[in-house]
């Protein structure tokens, strides 16, 4: 099972920079580049509110949900 984090797909279609993006929310381009690159442990509900308000999206936007596809033997 994962969560993936769709921070690269909302940019491009929003036209925006990460850098912006950091400057916007108020995290780091480090912590950013963290949860982008599905690297996080956790999301604070805050960060994830920012996000949406920046991104003008739905936390549905950001995070998704799918099954691994992994076949276990």
């Amino acid at each position: 099972m994962m969560i993936k984090i769709n921070i690269d797909v909302l940019l491009v279609k929003r036209k925006m920079s990460v850098t912006e993006l950091s400057q916007k929310v108020g995290i780091t381009m480090a912590n950013l580049s963290i949860l982008k690159n599905e690297k996080a442990k956790a999301v604070r509900f805050s960060t994830l509110e920012k996000l949406c308000e920046a991104l003008d999206c739905q936390p549905g936007d950001i995070l998704e949900y799918s099954k691994d596809q992994k076949v276990t033997s």
